[in-house]
C-alpha cells in the first residue's frame, strides 16, 4: 500500500521520460504497480513511520545531512520503510568508507550495504526513520522544491558546522590546484594555488553553504566555471587554510 506522494513522486519521475525499469529502482516499487498509476491517481492509506527521534551521533549526522543534500535520496519500500541511498564515487573509496560509518553512527543498528555501479556505488540503508531524520525528502528533484532546515536540524548544523560543510564539500565539492603566470623582473613566471569548488544547482542548498561559511568565517565567491553559474568558490590564503584544517581534500 502507498500513499499518494510516493504514488506522486513515481509519477513524476515516469513524468519526466525515465524508464518504468529505472523508476522501479530508485524508489523500490515494482514496475506493475507504477504502471498501474498512470491512469489513475487515488490515495491510498499508509500508516506514517512513528517519530525517529534525535539522531543518535549528532556530528556524523551533520556530516551525513551535508552527503544527504548533494548526492542522497530517500525512496519508499514496496511495504513498509525507506530506503537512505547516497552515491559516492569510486575515486574516493574513503569516502565511501565515512559515509557508511556516519550511517551507522546515527542510526546504530540499521543495516548498510553498498551496491556498486559504473564509476561509483550507492551505500544504502534501510529505515522507517529516514523521512523523519531527513525532512527535506520529497517528490522531484532537490532544485525543483524548497529545501529548508528544520529547528532542530539548524541548532545541530550550528554546533557542528564543520561537519556539515565537510558533508557538503565531500559530495558536491572538490580541492583543486590551480595557476596562474606573473611577470616578475621581465621573466613569466608560474604560481599555483589551491582552491575549492562547491557546486549544486539548488539556491537553497548554496544559501546553506554559504551561510555555514559566514558563520565560520570563510570568504567566499560566486563565480562561473565551465560555463556553470552554480560555483561557490574559497581562494582566499587564510579561508581555504581554514577548509585544510577542516575538510581537506577527497580521498
Amino acid at each position: 500500500m502507498y500513499d499518494i506522494s510516493t504514488r506522486k513522486r513515481a509519477l513524476a519521475l515516469v513524468a519526466q521520460g525515465r524508464s518504468l525499469n529505472s523508476v522501479s529502482w530508485e524508489t523500490g516499487i515494482s514496475r506493475a504497480a507504477i504502471r498501474s498509476w498512470k491512469d489513475r491517481l487515488e490515495p491510498l492509506p499508509r500508516m506514517a513511520p512513528p517519530p525517529a527521534g534525535p539522531p543518535a551521533d549528532e556530528p556524523a549526522y551533520a556530516y551525513l545531512l551535508g552527503l544527504y543534500l548533494g548526492d542522497g535520496c530517500i525512496s519508499a519500500h514496496p511495504r513498509s520503510g525507506y530506503y537512505l541511498r547516497i552515491v559516492c564515487a569510486d575515486a574516493w573509496p574513503g569516502l565511501l568508507q565515512q559515509c557508511r560509518d556516519a550511517i551507522t553512527k546515527v542510526r546504530p543498528g540499521v543495516g548498510v550495504y553498498t551496491l556498486p555501479r559504473e564509476g561509483c556505488a550507492t551505500v544504502t540503508s534501510y529505515s522507517r526513520h529516514w523521512p523523519s531524520l531527513f525532512p527535506q525528502h520529497g517528490p522531484g528533484k532537490k532544485h525543483e522544491r524548497v529545501i529548508a532546515l528544520e529547528p532542530w536540524q539548524q541548532e545541530i548544523i550550528d554546533a557542528h558546522a564543520w561537519e556539515f560543510i565537510r558533508g557538503l564539500i565531500h559530495s558536491d565539492g572538490c580541492r583543486i590546484t590551480n595557476w596562474t603566470t606573473r611577470m616578475v623582473a621581465g621573466e613569466r613566471k608560474r604560481y599555483e594555488y589551491p582552491r575549492y569548488f562547491f557546486t549544486n544547482v539548488s539556491d537553497d542548498i548554496r544559501r546553506l553553504y554559504t551561510d555555514t561559511l559566514d558563520k565560520l568565517g570563510v570568504e567566499w565567491t560566486c563565480c562561473t566555471r565551465n560555463g556553470i553559474p552554480f560555483n561557490i568558490s574559497v581562494a582566499k590564503k587564510a579561508s581555504v587554510a581554514l577548509l585544510d584544517a577542516h575538510v581537506g581534500p577527497k580521498y
